[in-house]
């Protein structure tokens, strides 16, 4: 049995509370939080951009500490799951280390490489896993994809293109804070810098043009550019849509042998399946392979699983390993870079 500790109960914390919940092997022993009514069990005041709303929870099972260094010390805990703003991701991180635990983290890593890697390494000083929570592979549509392009079953990837659009992020000044966040084009963007690299491997280069406001790119248009006879892959996202259509993700995967093409929104405040994950095949055939929109929490479970997965030896933990992190978070800050220089800028 895992036993977990959750630093942080936004609705980040919550969702990884309620996904944990329902895993085989996992327990969440402790929690930490300042607020005394989330530590009482009334989570009524956390609300994401899906799922339920919180509600009132039964801890009476349950460690709830104000103090988060005293459940960093609490001996019974094997993982610390840091479900904190990202400012925060690197001391509580090597505290954690420091007191002898392993760490699910979620991303970005950090939004300063140099940080990133101490924080890596401190993890291989200590013996101890550093595993960073990037979800997008989990969700079933992208593990799919993932899945059937890693199989060879449709020839190489020729070209493919991804966005991930939101409407202008003003629930929190972070998020459009450089400083703080990295602004969209770390903090959401690098969702897909992370999958593209699982997907088609790290490019040579990226050539990215973008917006910029409050010292932060908010939107950028992306072209990476690989070795001769490499894919052609290219990646919009930024927070520029209008509240019409609050979130959009979604790609176009063109293999030797079939295409792949998924687009989901939120439009008017309700999801929409605008284009469930489908395979075009050479015989003019659209084969549907999802049945529309699934609980997004399962991604979550499916994502924590695996680092459980990988903490008992049962999978290497390739896609949360703080190296895939880094090399996500890397290539972000080469795409802002070109977008300041004008120029191609080598990752």
């Amino acid at each position: 049995m895992i036993r977990v500790g959750i630093a942080g109960l936004g609705f980040m914390g919550m969702t990884h509370f309620r996904a944990i919940r329902r895993l085989k092997g996992l327990r969440v022993d402790a929690i930490a939080t300042r607020d005394p009514k989330k530590r009482a069990g009334d989570w009524r005041s956390i609300q994401g951009n899906f799922g339920a709303r919180g509600g009132i929870e039964n801890l009476s099972k349950i460690r709830a500490y104000e103090d988060l260094g005293d459940m960093l010390a609490d001996p019974k805990l094997d993982l610390i799951d840091i479900c904190l703003p990202t400012a925060q991701h690197a001391e509580v991180t090597l505290a954690a280390l420091k007191a002898g635990k392993h760490v699910l983290l979620e991303k970005p890593i950090s939004t300063d490489l140099k940080e990133g890697e101490r924080m890596a390494a401190a993890a291989r000083a200590a013996g101890k896993r550093l595993l960073i929570a990037h979800v997008l592979p989990f969700f079933p549509d992208y593990f799919q994809a993932l899945k059937l392009v890693r199989s060879g079953k449709f020839g190489k990837v020729l070209a493919a293109h991804f966005k991930r659009v939101i409407s202008k992020p003003d629930w929190s000044k972070d998020a459009q804070d450089g400083r703080k966040s990295g602004g969209p084009a770390i903090d959401l963007h690098i969702h897909d810098t992370h999958f593209i690299q699982l997907l088609t491997g790290t490019p040579k280069a990226v050539f990215a043009r973008g917006i910029e406001a409050g010292g932060a790119v908010q939107y950028l248009d992306t072209t990476y550019v690989y070795e001769r006879g490499g894919p052609m892959v290219t990646c919009s996202s930024g927070g520029i849509c209008m509240r019409g259509r609050s979130f959009t993700h979604g790609f176009e995967i063109y293999l030797e042998r079939g295409s792949l093409l998924f687009e989901w929104a939120t439009m008017g405040g309700k999801p929409r399946a605008v284009m469930p994950l489908t395979l075009l095949t050479p015989d003019g055939k659209a084969k549907p392979l999802s049945k529309g929109p699934a609980d997004p929490v399962k991604a979550f479970e499916a994502e924590i699983k695996y680092a459980a997965d990988a903490l008992n030896g049962r999978c290497d933990g390739e896609w949360l390993s703080a190296e895939s992190a880094l090399a996500a978070l890397r290539l972000c800050h080469r795409e802002i870079a070109s977008v300041r220089s004008g120029r191609t800028e080598r990752v």
